[in-house]
């Protein structure tokens, strides 16, 4: 099997843009068509690609390539996706919405909440944890965790099971120091949130964030299946044949960090009201929406400023807020203006990342920059 494992491991009217269907309606959405054509034809483009833009009151899908090699089936509006890292999103949506009714604050520390877990972890807090700036040093970064996975690809352990990989292990500098993307952050956020509301993670997550914004598609799987329909991952491996790895690698060994399952329709829906504050006070967006130099992994568009589990992409075009994530066979970006009325998802079916391919992820972040002028024009 040729996959290479990463360390990071997740209903409104529309109106789909097939490939070559000439139904772009601006010069803005024929630049971004030809942009999404042309890197399904490159020697180390993904199958397919989907983005999403919505700047009035339906969502517009453009789509070129596959989503399904074998039926050569384009990705589908409603069609089931690994989010990979856009699930720290969730997980900071979760978050803020606990901080809004008064179950954490921004301040509230791990030691306060688990207090089972590494002491000197004890005065991390939320904030910390949301903007990745805890010293927690990343799980999914060590040869044990890696050399675990290989041995069991299918199979996840609980969520708690995860960190104890970095248990023994110092801070890697003193919280609130400096900036440190690190898969940790999440985990330990999921397990906060479930602690105070004295419920799954996976219930908390439905409660707070999916049933409020409509998101009907969306989930927290912990095994390896995808819903029907779903779009094909795949892991590229030229000369050879692209490599299906939809269902190889179960969505719990990322978890809150990067196991949410979701569609293109939803995570559109999801950014929009998660920029715009729907799901917790003013108050504490206001805190969320404070920013420090940081980039999300991989890398969007423009200048990235890091908040509280949502990042800044300031462009030529304007600024908008949201996350990125790879995992094998998918590869995200989700952003929206802070209003929420404007919005753009990049999605494509193969892992690229700049350390991957860096020529390959240049074409892939200039067409999130295409797809963020889009939604502003």
């Amino acid at each position: 099997m040729r996959i290479a494992l990463v360390a990071c491991l997740v209903l409104a009217a529309l109106v789909v843009v097939a490939p070559g269907s000439g139904a772009a309606t601006s010069k803005a959405d024929a630049a971004l068509q030809r942009a999404m054509d042309a890197i399904v034809k490159r020697a180390d483009g993904p199958p397919g690609i989907s983005v999403v833009v919505q700047r009035d009151a339906q969502p517009v899908q453009f789509t070129a390539g596959y989503g399904d090699l074998a039926t050569r089936q384009p990705f589908g509006m409603n069609d089931a996706m690994r989010l990979a890292s856009v699930a720290k999103a969730f997980s900071g949506a979760a978050a803020v919405s606990a901080v809004a009714d008064g179950k954490l604050t921004l301040d509230t520390t791990i030691g306060k909440v688990l207090p089972g877990q590494p002491a000197a972890w004890a005065d991390v807090t939320v904030a910390q944890l949301l903007q990745h700036t805890s010293g927690i040093p990343d799980f999914s970064q060590t040869p044990e965790f890696l050399k675990a996975v290989k041995a069991s690809l299918a199979t996840a352990p609980p969520p708690e099971q995860l960190l104890t990989y970095v248990a023994n292990d110092p801070l890697k500098f003193t919280p609130g120091s400096k900036y440190q993307y690190s898969n940790s952050d999440n985990i330990l956020v999921g397990l906060m949130v479930a602690a105070v509301d004295g419920r799954p993670y996976e219930e908390s997550l439905a409660a707070r964030v999916f049933t409020p914004l409509g998101l009907t598609a969306t989930s927290l799987p912990v095994g390896v299946e995808l819903p029907s329909p779903f779009t094909h991952g795949y892991q590229l491996d030229p000369p050879h044949a692209a490599e299906d790895v939809s269902e190889v690698i179960a969505a719990g060994l990322s978890w809150a960090s990067g196991g949410v399952v979701s569609t293109p329709q939803d995570a559109n829906n999801f950014v929009r009201g998660y920029a715009s504050g729907k799901l917790t006070d003013a108050a504490t967006q206001a805190k969320q929406f404070s920013f420090r130099k940081g980039s999300s992994e991989p890398p969007g568009p423009g200048t990235n400023a890091a908040g509280l589990a949502i990042f800044r992409y300031k462009t030529r075009c304007g600024t908008v807020y949201g996350h990125t994530g790879n995992t094998p066979g998918y590869t995200q970006f989700i952003a929206s203006t802070r209003d929420g009325t404007k919005s753009t998802v990049v999605s494509i079916n193969s892992q690229l990342t700049p350390d991957r391919n860096a020529k390959g992820f240049a074409a892939l972040r200039a067409i999130y920059q295409l797809a963020v002028c889009d939604a502003l024009q």
